[in-house]
């Protein structure tokens, strides 16, 4: 009585299989092996449900931790050790077919488990980045409780016992938002706030970084960088340098100079959660201030602008500074705006007319003249000590309460 030869040991090749991959399990092959068996001994493609089976060990490898390589790995490892123990075919044609048909499950299973691995990952890291964006929102508006807050910062790196700053940087043209496309915004704060831990996110439109603060200077070091790495990108509205709004003198405090397409502002540092959520408060205020200043330099602090908050503090007071002192120039002849940049220019250069000249490129006459007009029309003399340091702060109040271009607030 003749008997069957015996088929491979798919158990066998299954374990030479895991340890050629490493030590990648067994299991993830799942019924591979002896569907692949089956294929090439009827030719058949294996099914959606057996390519379903291959998909969920690729999930399952992700999750594992497996590497990607190691996934393939076992599974061409296990394909040419069982192409080895079947039986040679009746003929150089069968034994052709049987091959095509080894080749063609392997390369769907592979695929199959390819995919799966892919969508596991890009599912954890969907919900990661949902993780990490609620405890952004959580931590800087101030609403997560502080155990909780100490605790999912230090699984995301931050330990918020210590002293933070928040770093935030946002396009300088109004409505924009961040689209900094190729850029890796992660990698150069990450390289720029090292050795201390940082955290990136963008929010409302802006960049913002948490960098410990332990040195002293991570933050300015993180500032720096953005607008290095952000003036090679784009705002999501408009591209290139942003132009002063006309008529209102912004641009470079009244004196000429275009806007950078980017600010960035440093926030103090103060330590816990609650700090975090301050400094971040304190460098969305101080970004605004340096966009209605229109500020020539992309990097400023919170704390050199803090001057300018404490006058946007008392909306009212500096309203009506703005209107006793300098309303009166909207009776010159083409309105307040260029006599404010006048001034500003002239304070600018510490009351030097020639320097304010140059920088307005007009001639020292007529910016003598215009200073005149200014005195004329205010009863207040800009060469005089008193009055200078009044029109002075005027003339900031007006930049920031965006005067003449808006009209003031009724008192």
């Amino acid at each position: 009585m003749n008997r069957r030869p015996a088929g491979p040991d798919l158990a066998a090749i299954a374990s030479a299989a895991s340890r050629e991959a490493g030590g990648v399990p067994v299991t993830l092959l799942g019924g591979y092996l002896p569907a692949a068996a089956d294929a090439a001994a009827s030719g058949r493609r294996l099914t959606v449900a057996e390519l379903a089976g291959y998909g969920t060990s690729g999930e399952q490898a992700a999750l594992s931790g497996v590497a990607l390589r190691g996934l393939v790995d076992l599974f061409l490892s296990a394909t040419w050790r069982l192409w080895r123990e079947l039986p040679a075919g009746t003929s150089p044609a069968a034994a052709r077919a049987a091959g095509l048909a080894v080749l063609r499950a392997a390369d769907d299973a592979v695929a199959a488990a390819a995919e799966g691995f892919e969508r596991a990952l890009l599912a954890v890291a969907r919900r990661e980045e949902a993780e990490r964006r609620e405890f952004f929102d959580d931590l800087l508006s101030g609403r997560g409780r502080v155990g909780d807050l100490l605790v999912r910062g230090d699984q995301l790196g931050l330990r918020l016992a210590g002293p933070h700053q928040v770093v935030v940087a946002g396009p300088a043209s109004a409505g924009a938002t961040v689209n900094p496309a190729g850029v890796e915004i992660e990698a150069v704060v990450a390289d720029a706030a090292a050795p201390s831990s940082s955290l990136v996110a963008t929010r409302g439109g802006q960049v913002v970084a948490i960098v410990g603060a332990t040195a002293g200077d991570e933050a300015g070091r993180v500032a720096r960088a953005l607008a290095r790495v952000l003036a090679r990108a784009q705002p999501g509205t408009g591209t290139g340098h942003v132009p002063p709004p006309a008529g209102t003198g912004r641009a470079g405090a009244g004196t000429g100079a275009v806007q950078p397409p980017w600010r960035v502002v440093a926030g103090r540092a103060y330590p816990g959660p609650s700090g975090v959520a301050r400094s971040y408060e304190e460098a969305a205020e101080a970004l605004d201030v340096a966009h209605r200043l229109g500020l020539p330099e992309p990097v400023a602090s919170a704390a050199e602008l803090l001057i300018y908050q404490v006058l946007l503090r008392d909306r009212a007071a500096i309203t009506d500074l703005v209107r006793t002192v300098l309303t009166p120039l909207a009776a010159a002849r083409g309105g307040a705006a260029p006599l404010l940049a006048t001034l500003a220019a002239y304070f600018a250069h510490g009351g030097v007319a020639a320097a304010a000249a140059r920088d307005l490129h007009l001639s020292v006459r007529a910016v003598t003249y215009r200073l005149a007009r200014v005195r004329d029309l205010t009863g207040r003399d800009p060469t005089v000590p008193a009055d200078a340091l009044a029109l002075q702060v005027a003339v900031i109040g007006a930049r920031l309460l965006d005067w003449p271009a808006t009209p003031l607030a009724d008192g």
